[in-house]
């Protein structure tokens, strides 16, 4: 039986930050804290002012702690959203012996070497936040639409397509000042769009194709799934505090109580409202004694133009994908801004796909006594628990001192006092081991660059100018999927 073990990780947001803390015993999943507190210092989900944005994460962290009666050494935390380029390249490998088949071992070693090795222009300003496989190929004759396709063939060389997302280096120097200045290390960085698609998504979704929209305060981001693979990922950089802003300048209003106000009466199609729309809201100012009247009818029509103009970007980003006509389970919408009235009804009635909100899923993890983690506020904090819990090595929590052998651990400990926060279990890989069947989607850098050669292995890679990865592959699966929802029909 493995060990009691526990994850914090913490959803550093625009407005708010989410941090949880889930205990996990074997392949079960308790989340046993989860509290949102307002951020600082951070903009389009990006830590701009590491020392601001500090204070409330320290406060977070320390308010679990006393809750929990534990030690918070690191938390898991996700890469910024926005700001994140996506670049199309394939990698190709020669085989020391044509005459054998393709192992996965081939498969997983071409991976691992060609992301170690991907060549970036400037890396003292960029990094590789993530990248994922999209098909491979032997020979350049038979081209898979996955590994699992590949396995088992015999070529000369092998070669996989990748979708390389690449971001600012400084974004994740400045998470790493941040979290030193709380006093906790990083125990991982993960890029976002994959993990809130795990807590969100079911596999048929992946399957036949699914646009995942995250409404955040200061980010909207798009992702899209097909063959349960991700295809595309981009962001724009404006979502729900622009409708706050809206609301505050229109208004009159200070930003917190145009905030209330949104959360409270907020709701897009002014038109469809019944009779609520003939509702009239009253603000009491308490300084001097006055009040004024907003009806609920015009502050919808304030919020329904921010909407529209926010799903007309997103439309524009599904349409330049590639994918628009290829998703036959429409638009998942979650996120926080995602719980606004009508909204979802918005996006139906001007992209013509069905429409749901994505909730995390309770079916991965139970949370009794816990309120908010059933939340699309929460999808990202749940997601990074998902994700991070298939590494069996990984601890973020020391239990609270013991007697008998506290005093001489903490003495010992306390001994260095310049040593910088504790370094991670498993440092800065990013791949997660101890569960023989996870294959993971989204692969990281997991050495410098002067360390990526293997002995008889070498990987050269070759960036391609076109949009589409793997064509020949995805033709290949949309035939047979099209094929099959014809019979349907």
């Amino acid at each position: 039986m493995q060990a009691e073990r526990y994850i914090a990780a913490a959803d550093l947001g625009s407005s708010k930050i989410a941090l949880s803390v889930a205990k996990i015993e074997g392949d079960d999943i308790q989340v046993i804290y989860y509290k949102e507190t307002p951020s600082d210092g951070i903009r389009n989900s990006y830590v701009f002012n590491p020392k601001r944005a500090a204070v409330p994460l320290r406060a977070a962290i320390q308010e679990a702690e006393e809750e929990l009666n534990i030690k918070i050494l690191q938390v898991v935390v996700g890469l910024p959203r926005y700001d994140v380029r996506q670049e199309i390249a394939s990698a190709r490998m020669e085989r020391s012996d044509p005459d054998s088949c393709i192992t996965r071992d081939e498969v997983n070693t071409l991976k691992s070497i060609a992301i170690d090795s991907y060549p970036i222009a400037d890396e003292a300003k960029e990094e590789i936040y993530g990248a994922v496989a999209q098909s491979f190929s032997a020979d350049e004759e038979l081209v898979c639409a996955s590994e699992h396709d590949v396995v088992g063939v015999t070529a000369d060389a092998i070669e996989g397509n990748f979708k390389v997302f690449v971001g600012a280096q400084k974004a994740v120097s400045n998470l790493d000042i941040m979290l030193n200045e709380v006093g906790v290390a990083p125990a991982r960085k993960m890029f976002l769009p994959n993990t809130v698609a795990r807590a969100v998504l079911s596999d048929a979704e992946k399957e036949n194709g699914v646009a995942l929209v995250e409404i955040g305060a200061g980010v909207t981001s798009l992702t899209i799934y097909r063959g349960k693979i991700l295809r595309h990922y981009s962001a724009i950089p404006f979502g729900g505090r622009c409708i706050t802003t809206d609301i505050k300048y229109e208004c009159g209003f200070n930003e917190s109580l145009a905030e209330n106000i949104k959360l409270a009466f907020g709701a897009c199609m002014p038109d469809k409202l019944q009779s609520l729309s003939e509702k009239i809201i009253q603000i009491n100012d308490d300084e001097n004694g006055s009040y004024e009247q907003l009806p609920v009818k015009y502050l919808s029509e304030i919020i329904t133009c921010r909407a529209r103009e926010i799903i007309e970007a997103v439309l524009f980003q599904i349409q330049d994908s590639g994918y628009a006509d290829k998703l036959r389970n429409g638009i998942v919408l979650t996120g926080g801004g995602a719980n606004l009235v009508n909204l979802a009804n918005l996006f139906k009635e001007m992209s013509g796909y069905t429409v749901r909100i994505g909730y995390p899923r309770s079916q991965t993890f139970s949370a009794v006594g816990c309120s908010g983690t059933g939340e699309t506020s929460a999808v990202a904090s749940i997601g990074m628990i998902l994700e991070a819990k298939r590494d069996y090595r990984l601890n973020c929590i020391e239990e609270a001192a013991r007697p008998a052998v506290a005093a001489p651990v903490v003495e010992q400990e306390q001994k260095p006092q310049t040593e910088p926060a504790p370094e991670p279990q498993a440092p800065a890989e990013n791949l997660f081991v101890g569960d023989p069947n996870y294959e993971p989607e989204v692969l990281h850098p997991r050495t410098k660059k002067t360390d990526t050669k293997a002995p008889g292995k070498f990987v050269t890679w070759i960036r391609k100018q076109t949009k589409k990865v793997g064509e020949a592959a995805e033709g290949a699966f949309d035939s047979t999927m099209g094929g099959l929802f014809d019979d349907m029909k």
